[in-house]
């Protein structure tokens, strides 16, 4: 029997933020901390703007097309056609998360191993946790959301303490006057601007309640809500979180420093820090893990109901779960993990390339509003009074462009636009085969709403039948 209980705002939320709370989060915390001082705070503001711009682009989209699964995928192909759609959704969803939750649950298999059972392997472990999350999923929305809130509640509750200790100045290592701090290497508003591509990897992913609206009770007032919300409580407690590390690290080790959220926890509390901070850690990664494992599956289950990928992605098991995608998912995390490929150097410039097509597929989503409202500018589902002449949506394109450009520095730079264009090259390969081989449908020509919505709705029909006999 179909698993059809909805949960509310606060589990909403904790999707959210359980996907944009991660281990990397904490690193670059301390390294814009340790760039910019207090004014990266600045440059997180300035991404929080952005991203309430961008939670009002998926807000209308949503309103728009209220029952689908797959968010993206399907928004972008009833905007800018199927190619489009295939290349932005499994760049920024499929690659960035592949890579991101194996990172995660790698680093949490070592933290595992270093603070708690030296003697385990971290790859050991790091599976044995993916295997725990993947059963977890393959259970059904309910038991992931129960997971989900326990987890993000226990992981922000101990940001919002250490904001408070290092931030009061309550901890019991030596705090560092004002006067003794080197003056920071980036200041004033320009500064500030330059570090918000930085700043940007504190809050992406606010999208990720999307997949999973048709759980969720009042989803046209919910899902915007969640969005924003999600990210104004991040906001709050990493702004007073990082400025509280500079009252224990000096902004030199938190520049240059591997760990410098490590460094900071042992300079707040001695080996009660190290181990708490060990504890966030992990609740960062199986948060992030947990959210990828019941969010992706379902974007790609939306994608496959609108033909935009194999059908066998939209298959159910009894829980309504898209088992394939989850598997997908759950198998190359593992096989990354145990290939070592997470613990190489190079991934760092892999996972930036990756990041660099979230962004691009961000402009691909403000695009789309806008064509839509032109194309149908009296539909039901728009609310009017946040249109905005388009602002939102400018500012968002412009803003994203600029921190595409801005995504490194130098040598770096040109790298992760190497590797970038070649995995770009990968995909319009795969998408050109598949639109017009495959599928022989027209490569650009868009999908309506009706079709999109009747593909849909006939695919969950079906869905029904099938468990049901």
């Amino acid at each position: 029997m179909q698993d059809t209980k909805k949960f509310g705002l606060p589990t909403a939320i904790s999707i959210g933020v359980g996907l944009i709370v991660a281990t990397s989060c904490l690193l670059s915390l301390g390294l814009g901390i340790g760039l910019a001082g207090g004014g990266f705070v600045i440059s997180m503001v300035i991404v929080f703007i952005l991203n309430t711009f961008l939670a009002v682009s998926f807000s209308e989209l949503h309103g728009l097309m209220p029952n689908l699964d797959g968010g993206l995928g399907q928004y972008t192909k009833v905007g800018l056609g199927p190619v489009v759609s295939i290349i932005s959704t499994l760049s920024a969803y499929g690659i960035v998360n592949l890579l991101a939750g194996s990172v995660e649950i790698a680093m949490c298999g070592m933290v595992i191993s270093d603070v708690f059972f030296p003697g385990i392997p971290a790859p050991v472990i790091s599976v044995a946790i993916l295997a725990v999350l993947t059963f977890v999923n393959f259970r059904g929305i309910n038991l992931f959301a129960r997971i989900q809130n326990i987890v993000v509640f226990l992981l922000l509750l101990s940001l919002v303490l250490m904001a408070f200790i290092s931030f009061f100045k309550l901890g019991t290592g030596t705090v560092i006057p004002p006067s003794e701090q080197m003056a920071a290497p980036v200041q004033g508003f320009g500064g500030a601007l330059s570090l918000s591509a930085l700043a940007f990897w504190l809050f992406i992913g606010i999208e990720f309640v999307i997949p999973v609206a048709k759980n969720m009770k009042k989803a046209k007032r919910n899902v915007p809500l969640a969005m924003i919300l999600g990210i104004l409580i991040l906001l709050v407690i990493q702004s007073f979180l990082g400025l509280g590390m500079k009252n224990y690290v000096s902004l030199e080790v938190l520049s240059t420093a591997e760990l410098p959220h490590m460094v900071f926890a042992s300079n707040l509390l001695g080996r009660t820090g190290e181990v708490w901070m060990g504890i966030v850690s992990i609740l960062a990664s199986v948060s992030t893990v947990n959210t990828i494992l019941g969010g992706i599956p379902r974007v790609f289950q939306g994608m496959a109901e609108t033909d935009l990928l194999p059908s066998g992605f939209a298959k159910l098991n009894k829980r309504a779960v898209p088992i394939v995608g989850l598997f997908v998912m759950s198998i190359g995390n593992a096989l990354l993990i145990v290939t070592g490929l997470t613990q190489t150097s190079g991934l760092i410039n892999m996972l930036l390339a990756a990041s660099c097509f979230w962004l691009t597929s961000y402009i691909l989503v403000n695009v789309t509003v806008l064509v839509l409202r032109r194309r149908y500018p009296d539909h039901p589902g728009r609310n009017k009074k946040l249109t905005l002449l388009g602002i939102p949506q400018i500012v968002c394109i412009i803003g994203d462009i600029y921190m595409i450009w801005n995504i490194a520095e130098g040598d770096a730079r040109i790298t992760i636009y190497k590797i970038f264009l070649a995995i770009l090259a990968v995909l319009i390969v795969f998408s050109v085969i598949w639109v017009k081989f495959v599928k022989k449908d027209p490569m650009f020509k868009p999908a309506t709403i009706d079709e999109v919505e009747e593909m849909n709705s006939y695919s969950a029909l079906e869905k029904r039948e099938g468990m049901a006999s």
